[in-house]
């Protein structure tokens, strides 16, 4: 997701959205946490240790080995800056969450602004589809809409997004 949509560093990890009912299961925090304001450790259970032949790694080398059976949210320490969701604040993403789970076993999804590097949020449907189309998302839900890229016609927007925004 860096490297294809957001056209950032490799090793930035994502912040994980779960049910807030749940989020004592994966992390070692048991209270709320809405506005991504908490950075806990994973659970034990879900690290991944490192073998010594990974532990004499440098650098970003180092910085690519898995951390846990949830990588993409993982920190280099084994934590996590948590988003809480509930039902009574996000009814639609929490059972997004719900249904994730029963399809994986996992109540924990990535969330992550949606912007690419050195661009604002994206903040109206022409904009979320600018990006779409200029990324390598395969698909774009918005509203009640499912777009497939593989569906889309040739975008004439062709301007590279680098050249319209500074980057960080």
């Amino acid at each position: 997701m860096n490297l294809k949509i957001k056209f950032r560093e490799s090793f930035r990890p994502f912040a994980p959205s779960v049910v807030r009912e749940r989020v004592a299961d994966w992390f070692d925090l048991d209270c709320d946490s809405p506005y991504m304001l908490l950075v806990a450790p994973v659970r034990e259970r879900l690290r991944i240790s490192m073998t010594e032949d990974e532990q004499k790694l440098f650098g970003i080398d180092k910085l690519n080995v898995p951390r846990s059976t949830i990588p993409a949210i993982t920190h280099v320490d084994y934590s996590a800056r948590i988003q809480t969701v509930s039902r009574e604040d996000h009814p639609l993403y929490y059972d997004l969450l719900l249904a994730f789970e029963r399809l994986t076993g996992c109540p924990v999804l990535v969330n992550t602004s949606f912007n690419v590097r050195g661009e604002p949020i994206v903040c109206s449907p022409a904009h979320a589809y600018t990006c779409f189309m200029r990324t390598e998302m395969d698909y774009l839900a918005i509203g009640d809409f499912l777009l497939d890229k593989r569906e889309q016609g040739a975008f004439a927007d062709n301007r590279a997004w680098q050249e319209e925004f500074q980057l960080d």
